[in-house]
């Protein structure tokens, strides 16, 4: 086998090919054991969701991030409410503030017919114990 073709001379080793094979299987089966599967979870809102809903979908979202999906934020709009896109924008972006400190908007709101889509992924370490106990010290100070 060729090892370093463009070397003055080329360099060659003599193998077995079977176990060169077969040690290229298991380093690419063991690549694919260590891979990451990045889930997508979908929370759905409405333009005009009330205080107490909003704050239950948005600690679901929360609950998505702490485990490490990314979170794809639909607003769906029905008849009349079609009319005001801008209702829909406002709760995305109230929602991107409030999650500002744990995810990152991957996407920004994006309208695809009767829907408004944003695609938000979880910052690294931003679920940390040090850093919740952080925060619940300064707001235990206010």
């Amino acid at each position: 086998m060729e090892i370093a073709p463009n070397a003055e001379p080329p360099v060659c080793k003599v193998m077995d090919y079977r176990k060169f094979k077969y040690e290229q299987d298991r380093k690419a089966k063991a690549a694919r054991k260590n891979q990451v599967k990045v889930e997508v979870k979908e929370m759905k809102f409405r333009p005009k969701i009330d205080v107490g809903d909003y704050t239950t979908k948005m600690n679901h979202v929360l609950r998505f991030l702490k485990k490490g999906a990314r979170v794809k934020v639909t607003i769906m709009f029905r008849g009349r409410e079609m009319a005001h896109p801008e209702q829909g924008r406002m709760v995305l972006d109230r929602l991107a503030e409030d999650l500002a400190a744990y995810a990152t908007v991957e996407q920004m709101p994006k309208m695809e017919g009767r829907n408004m889509h944003m695609l938000v992924a979880p910052i690294k370490g931003a679920f940390d114990e040090k850093v919740e106990a952080g925060n619940a010290e300064s707001e235990k100070e206010n």
